[in-house]
This record gives structure tokens, sequence and C-alpha cells, in this order.
């Protein structure tokens, strides 16, 4: 560092102490910012740095109100956020202020998960039975059949689909989804899945009743013990709560056959991991050039890629299910993030 003249050096520090900031005596004094910030060090050591510049909208306290609004699940959005602000604070924010405030917080906006309504019994249920497997061994889990129904669509998706786009880009076959008024046509399938891999996959054919999901027990979930080589006497069979599933019907042909049914909390398809398996399929499904032209074009490649899961997938998903249990007991019995 070059040294100053003396009288000089006096004058930078007298302009300090008068709080110039150091780009002020800098030009006042034509002495080098990085020295005049050496001496601002040297003499006034516990000097704070004054912020310049105007003034921001939200106080610290604002976005700390602002934060545990969101986190108590008082306030859901920025512009919701924006009419709180502004209902208590004489200045008015924009929700954009609002937004870059919560991200500057660490919050980010996510789409909500529609999740099942858990009321207190559901909690309790799914609470008492996490803690009841959650000893089990994923040797234990091995012996599991999982079961369910999901319906896969012709033309559109169940959800939300994101896309990116310039600014002023015009509408075209990469930015939009198709749909049509009365719908395209879906399927609905029947699954299930093991630890050597995926069971059989049937097609229900309208609306299914107790009848019909016991016909499809005596082709499926047959052929697919088989499949997957489980010994009839000691494997488990999954399936919901849904009252085609607990009916008299289909209760009185697992009993005759011998089979046992692993009991199940209502409302927890967070619990089941044939759940990820279906987004596995849909993920592939969506990954075809074009359409399916027909539902009978889509059932064929629903079926390829059904039957091209490697086991590896579904070993992955059932192998979850301690931390899964271990999920439900530390947020006792509420939603989880599977």
């Amino acid at each position: 560092m070059h040294s100053i003249p003396t009288p000089l050096r006096e004058t930078v520090v007298n302009l300090l102490l008068d709080d110039y900031s150091i780009r002020q005596v800098a030009q006042k004094t034509g002495v080098p910012s990085s020295t005049v910030g050496r001496i601002s060090k040297q003499v006034i050591p516990d000097k704070e740095n004054i912020p310049r510049g105007r003034p921001p909208k939200l106080s610290s306290q604002d976005k700390r109100h602002l934060v545990n609004k969101i986190k108590s699940g008082q306030l859901d959005n920025a512009v919701q956020g924006m009419e709180f602000v502004n209902s208590i604070n004489p200045q008015p924010v924009c929700a954009q202020t609002v937004r870059n405030a919560l991200k500057e917080q660490g919050l980010k906006s996510v789409v909500k998960k529609k999740v099942p309504l858990l009321v207190s019994r559901h909690r309790r249920a799914r609470l008492k039975w996490a803690q009841k497997y959650q000893h089990w061994t994923e040797e234990d889990w091995k012996r599991v059949i999982w079961s369910d129904e999901t319906k896969i669509l012709l033309i559109g998706s169940d959800g939300r689909v994101y896309t990116w786009k310039e600014p002023g880009e015009s509408l075209s076959d990469r930015t939009t989804t198709p749909t049509v008024k009365h719908g395209g046509g879906r399927i609905m399938v029947w699954g299930c899945m093991g630890w050597n891999g995926v069971g059989v996959l049937t097609e229900v054919e309208g609306k299914m009743d107790a009848a019909q999901y016991v016909e499809i027990l005596e082709g499926g979930l047959e052929e697919s013990v088989e499949k997957l080589g489980l010994d009839r006497d000691t494997f488990y069979f999954q399936q919901d709560n849904d009252p085609k599933h607990t009916s008299g019907l289909a209760q009185g042909w697992l009993q005759d056959q011998g089979f046992q049914v692993l009991d199940w909390p209502a409302q927890s398809p967070d619990l089941n991991p044939i759940e990820h398996l279906w987004n596995h399929v849909k993920k592939r499904l969506r990954q075809y050039s074009h359409p399916p032209s027909s539902l009978h074009d889509l059932w064929d490649r629903l079926v390829f890629e059904w039957d091209n899961i490697p086991s590896e997938v579904c070993q992955n998903l059932i192998s979850s299910m301690p931390r899964r249990c271990e999920a439900v007991i530390k947020a006792k019995g509420a939603h989880t993030k599977y």
C-alpha cells in the first residue's frame, strides 16, 4: 500500500469520523477507495456499514410475521401475504415484494399436493398400524403382494404439466396439452407387484363391483402368486379399504383360498409402494413421441411398459417400507412425504 501525505490522511480520517461514506471520502480527497477503506478499518474498526439507497418496504419483523403465517397455514400464497401486510403496514406492498421476501427466507412456491382427508380416527389407525409393523424387516416385506387400481387416460393428464417458454412465445403443440370436451377415453386397470417384480395386469371393464373384483382375483392374483414364486401359505395380500375389497364376497373368496390379508389403515396411499409404481408406468407412457391413436393402442403400450418393469424398481419401492412406517410414527399418523 502506498503511503499518502499526513495532512491528506488526517483529512480522510476527519471525513470518516464525520460519518462520510468511503465512496464520498474518496471523491472529496482523490484518494483511492481501497486506501480509504483500509484507513477506515484502522481508525474506526467497529464502524457498522450503513446501508444506502431506498429503505426496504418490509422490515425483518414483517418478514418473520409472513413466514410464521405461511408455516401455520393461515396464509397460502403471495397475494394473501400482500393483503395481510397491507392490513397492518401503512406502506403498501405488491405481491412480488412478498414473493421476494419469502424466497429470501428460504421458502419456495410449490403446487399443493392432493392428499386424502385425515380425521382423528384415521391418524390413530395409521399410527397404530405403523407401530405394529415398524419392526418388520425387508425379509418380512418380501412376502407381501401389493395391489391397487388406477386409470390411464387416452388424452390429457390427471394433473398439471409444466414446460418452459420464451416471453411472448405463441401457443404450439410444445406449449399446450390437448383436451377433449367430453373426455378422451380411459383404461382402468388392476395390478399387483411383489419383490420379484410385477404381477398380472388386468383390465377393469366398466365400473368394478365386488363380483368383478373377485373375478380379477381369481385370475390376476392367482396367476401373480405363481408368477412371482410366492408360497401360498406364507405370503400376505395387501389391498386398500375400498368397499369392493372389504365386501363379504371378496373377503369370503380370500378366506376360502387361505390367503392372509394384510390389515390396512384407511386413507393411506402413502403407505402403499405400488402407488409409485403407477407413477413410474405413467411417466414411461408420457415419453412416447406421439399420443396413442386409440384405447387399443394405449393398452398395447401399457402392457409393454408393465411387462418390462425391472424387478429392481419393485425392490427399491418395497425396501422403503421401514422408512414409511418410521415417517408415519414421526408424523404421529399424519401425512408423510411418500
